[in-house]
């Protein structure tokens, strides 16, 4: 079942039963509806990994062997093909509608609902996708249902349309970037190289390879995601929370752009008190909040 969300400047379609994902994200753009995110094609509806975004949680990206482990202790999760746990889980799962209108819509799932959910604790979510005249608002909260203490992270995996290597330019600022092998860091986030740096708005060459995490990311800037061609850039406005930025080049050319609380195998590298920063716990019965927002602007060289 589609959800469509529309205003003056955002269409946008949110799948609730595939895992809350967004089907397709549009602006308004001479008069018509113009697709910035990677549209969806219809026969995908029902798998998260094709849709334009999807939501990672109760943890972000991998983990390595699937063993989540935080303060000497350990809890061993179901793996992907890689050998990883991988996105959280809840992209697979349909999310009940709590409540919706033309411009907002808010889901909720629970883990005690699925008695395979891949998390050895209580936990439930909320995701509310809201359009504010020229912001598209996403809002996420976690809460522990358990009765202990345990370690969380969530972040988002949206995909954006790319038409050249100008189209779209990227500004992340990021001063730190992970060294990863098979898209897992084994240290903490070094400088990054020249090649890599997106602190100041550049393209995106046709050869370069993009699968990084970045890190140390400044507070005080947006993300940037520039069309000169359409006079518009979106920035992306995130909660302090979302400590890290993924840029991925996906194979069908587009660009993800995504904002995540913890690092890649993030649990591990704090056990070994490598690197901490967006690791937390939520001790019953807290709520963890966090919210993104992705402004249309216009943009002129």
């Amino acid at each position: 079942m589609l959800h469509t969300l529309q205003n003056a400047h955002w269409q946008v379609g949110i799948l609730p039963e595939t895992g809350a994902s967004i089907a397709f994200g549009r602006m308004r753009y001479s008069g018509a509806w113009i697709d910035i995110m990677r549209p969806t094609d219809e026969s995908d509806y029902t798998n998260a990994s094709n849709t334009s975004s999807f939501v990672m949680l109760p943890w972000a990206n991998r983990i390595r062997d699937g063993l989540l482990r935080y303060e000497g202790q350990s809890w061993q999760l179901e793996t992907a093909d890689s050998g990883n746990a991988r996105h959280g889980d809840v992209r697979k799962r349909a999310w009940q509608i709590v409540d919706s209108s033309e411009t907002h819509i808010t889901l909720s799932i629970k883990s005690t609902d699925s008695e395979d959910f891949n998390f050895p604790f209580a936990c439930s979510a909320e995701v509310t996708y809201r359009l504010e005249d020229t912001v598209f608002v996403w809002d996420v909260a976690l809460t522990n249902d358990g009765d202990e203490t345990f370690p969380a992270g969530f972040g988002f995996h949206p995909y954006f349309v790319r038409m050249a290597e100008d189209m779209p330019m990227l500004q992340v600022p990021c001063d730190r970037i992970f060294e990863l092998t098979d898209a897992m860091p084994d240290t903490a986030p070094v400088h990054v190289p020249a090649d890599m740096d997106f602190q100041s708005l550049r393209t995106v060459p046709d050869d370069l390879v993009l699968d990084d995490l970045y890190a140390n990311r400044d507070t005080n800037k947006p993300v940037r995601i520039v069309y000169p061609a359409w006079n518009t850039e979106l920035q992306m406005h995130v909660d302090d929370l979302f400590k890290h930025v993924i840029l991925y080049k996906a194979p069908d050319g587009s660009i993800a752009v995504e904002p995540q609380t913890n690092a890649n195998d993030g649990f591990t590298l704090h056990d070994k008190g490598l690197y901490s920063d967006g690791i937390f716990t939520i001790e019953p019965p807290e709520t963890v909040r966090g919210a993104i927002r992705w402004e249309l602007l216009p943009y002129s060289s």
